[in-house]
């Protein structure tokens, strides 16, 4: 799992069909990289959140066939670091 901040959206209207209905969103990793991720709880821009990728992120969303490796399945509400 990642950490990450949503900084923004993706809208296509031409995708793989087995994509339709999904929402889609920017995400920037702590180390700076951006990734699409596949949105399965509602956040939104700003919001931070905790990032599943690979296999673990189709599981999340039932379904092995689902051509996807990025998910959000949590919204952070604080974090604590020492």
């Amino acid at each position: 799992m990642e950490i990450g901040k949503i900084i923004g959206n993706v809208w296509a209207t031409r995708k793989d069909p087995i994509l339709n209905g999904m929402t889609f969103l920017i995400a920037e990793l702590d180390d700076g990289k951006k990734i699409v991720v596949c949105d399965s709880i509602g956040a939104g821009v700003g919001d931070r959140v905790i990032i599943t990728k690979g296999s673990g992120a189709r599981k999340n969303l039932n379904t092995s066939s689902l051509p996807i490796d990025a998910v959000t399945i949590g919204i952070i509400d604080e974090k604590e670091e020492k």
